[in-house]
């Protein structure tokens, strides 16, 4: 390789570099309104503990009897926070599973408003982490 090529291959190692700060910046952080990171990791010990989530979905939230939530399929909704929140607040009764698999409201759990809107804030959470969905 002639001095050119490499040296124009250099800049061009550099300038993608220098724009790595730049292109960080520009993906802002995309939690929902009102989320907060705190409430997502809230949720995970809920879901993981008194919430009994992970008694059907699984402690990694990876499925079971209930379906995976980490994956790139949502089955009951487009994987808004808000429709998230209301899946638990009502469950999913047998009319309206697509799984056949039902989900008694507060998924059978005595949760308090504030921990289930923070279920819903991990689970929502788990398809940004892997940029799945």
């Amino acid at each position: 390789m002639g001095c050119t090529v490499r040296a124009g291959m250099l800049c061009v190692a550099i300038l993608g570099l220098s724009a790595l700060p730049l292109m960080a910046q520009a993906s802002p952080d995309s939690l929902p309104t009102g989320v907060t990171h705190a409430m997502v990791e809230r949720g995970k010990v809920v879901f993981t503990g008194p919430g009994v989530c992970f008694a059907c979905h699984g402690m990694t939230a990876s499925g079971g009897t209930g379906p995976s939530l980490s994956d790139s399929t949502w089955i009951h909704s487009h994987g808004e926070y808000d429709r998230i929140v209301a899946l638990i607040v009502s469950g999913v009764p047998a009319k309206e599973s697509k799984t056949g698999v039902i989900m008694p409201p507060r998924g059978g759990s005595a949760i308090s408003d504030e921990d289930l809107r923070a279920v819903a804030a991990y689970v929502w959470s788990l398809s940004r982490v892997k940029g799945e969905r």
